[in-house]
């Protein structure tokens, strides 16, 4: 029997989990057939108190007698926390891991972005603000997960006279997929920084570097498109520039560092419900939390490093110079004042927002992104989306759409795509254009991005965000 099933009969995640599963070892050992062990498993939740004494399930007895008992005197908002949504018709379940996420006694309030879709325990494009805690699954598991373009000085018709040019450039200068890593490992200076700060950065260090430089799986890509600038802003003239464009982030470290603080953070608090348990939080001023902290900020560098390296190489690869620079994180949690007081903001999966902060929103594949500068609303947090938003799961998108109908939509949008999975198609994501419509007080559009060339990892990849 594994986790998922364990949990479905009604075992918590965290210690009581642990116990759980070597009880069911050591019942197997003992000749026990899965369909017994299901009957005693639902006999134990039901009234744990009652097997404390059976030698084969006692310490599992034991072990959810105690969880229970502490879910019993657990203690939440009298009133939820105060939270805005922006966009209409969002997925029902990401709405209500919204509002559950409200309901703990550490939320101070929260916002929902037009582009949220289901997450784990936060949603994807839930904003919220905490007091003197961090919840890991609030961060998310590709911590720092985050976006970096660079507007190129090259022609914007190398996209169709020279595009074999671009294309060897992004196969040779990044990696992608699972555990994909460099022989020849990059170098950078996030590699002198203090990897001592956690043991599990500690341990991940060569694995960390190992894969400087590479883009991952999943949603994460690497594409030459069309910038148009309509308007004399980031330092550009208005008109039409070929630019690059990434997103990936901490690669396997930062999801080693989410699984594990997340699991200390569910033992912490066994007292949580079920629909809560995945947002279990650490306190800053504990040595779990600290711990934390300091690794989610280095994986925070160790990102910016890695799309730092795609770049530069790609750059370096086409000897051309870089006109502009803009990048930023939407997987990530900040201490930020609002209110008059400190809390710690987590984004996951939104773009930060501040007044005249730059940032990027993509749409997909196929569809436009944008350049964007926040407007400082304090309702949102200071946040916005951070692209179009699955509408679909991975599973749906692979089982309703083939390849011959993505190949026209993106024929028909002029973008060459090297290589992705079913699952990434621009029919699973929302309509850009209505995201960015219920956004228009947010943030202000200032240059649309059209992908032309794109990479994401092959078929058959597992998701990494």
């Amino acid at each position: 029997m594994k986790t998922r099933e364990l949990n479905n009969l009604g075992v918590p995640k965290g210690a009581a989990m642990k116990t759980a599963l070597q009880a069911v070892r050591n019942a197997a050992k003992n000749g026990m057939k899965q369909a017994e062990m299901r009957q005693h498993i639902s006999a134990i939740v039901t009234s744990p108190s009652s097997f404390k004494e059976d030698p084969l399930w006692g310490s599992l007895g034991s072990e959810l007698a105690g969880v229970f008992e502490a879910q019993a005197r657990y203690v939440g908002r009298e009133d939820s926390a105060p939270w805005k949504q922006w966009g209409d018709d969002l997925d029902a379940g990401a709405v209500d891991q919204m509002t559950n996420a409200c309901k703990l006694p550490v939320t101070v309030s929260g916002a929902l972005m037009p582009d949220a879709h289901l997450g784990y325990g936060l949603p994807i494009g839930g904003v919220l603000a905490t007091k003197d805690c961090v919840i890991p699954y609030a961060v998310g598991v590709d911590i720092a997960c985050r976006m970096k373009m660079t507007v190129l000085d090259l022609p914007v018709d190398t996209l169709e006279k020279n595009q074999e040019r671009l294309r060897n450039a992004i196969e040779r200068e990044t990696l992608f997929g699972v555990g994909a890593g460099f022989r020849k490992k990059r170098q950078h200076d996030v590699l002198d920084a203090d990897w001592n700060v956690s043991p599990i950065t500690k341990q991940n260090r060569d694995k960390a570097w190992k894969q400087l430089g590479t883009s991952g799986s999943g949603n994460h890509f690497v594409e030459f498109g069309v910038l148009t600038l309509d308007h004399d802003d980031l330092g550009l003239e208005a008109g039409i520039y070929l630019a690059l464009l990434s997103h990936s982030g901490s690669r396997g470290t930062g999801a080693s560092v989410c699984a594990h603080y997340s699991a200390v953070a569910k033992e912490a608090h066994p007292e949580l419900p079920r629909e809560l348990s995945t947002l279990a939080w650490l306190d800053l001023d504990s040595e779990a939390g600290t711990e934390y902290w300091n690794a989610m900020n280095l994986m925070g560098d160790y990102a910016a490093a890695n799309h730092a390296c795609i770049h530069e190489a790609i750059q370096k690869h086409l000897g051309v110079d870089v006109l502009l620079d803009i990048e930023n994180h939407h997987n990530f949690a900040w201490k930020e004042t609002h209110g008059g007081e400190e809390l710690i903001v987590h984004r996951k999966g939104a773009t930060p927002a501040g007044k005249g902060v730059l940032g990027i929103i993509p749409g997909s594949m196929g569809t436009p992104g944008y350049v964007v500068r926040g407007m400082g609303v304090e309702a949102s947090l200071l946040s916005a989306s951070h692209g179009a938003g699955r509408k679909m799961s991975r599973t749906a998108a692979k089982s309703k759409f083939n390849w011959k109908d993505v190949k026209r939509f993106l024929d028909e949008r002029g973008v060459t795509l090297m290589s992705a999975g079913l699952d990434e198609v621009p029919m699973a994501y929302k309509d850009i254009e209505e995201v960015m419509a219920s956004q228009q007080d947010l943030v202000e559009s200032i240059a649309r991005f059209d992908p032309k060339l794109v990479k994401m990892a092959k078929a058959g990849e597992r998701p990494e965000d």
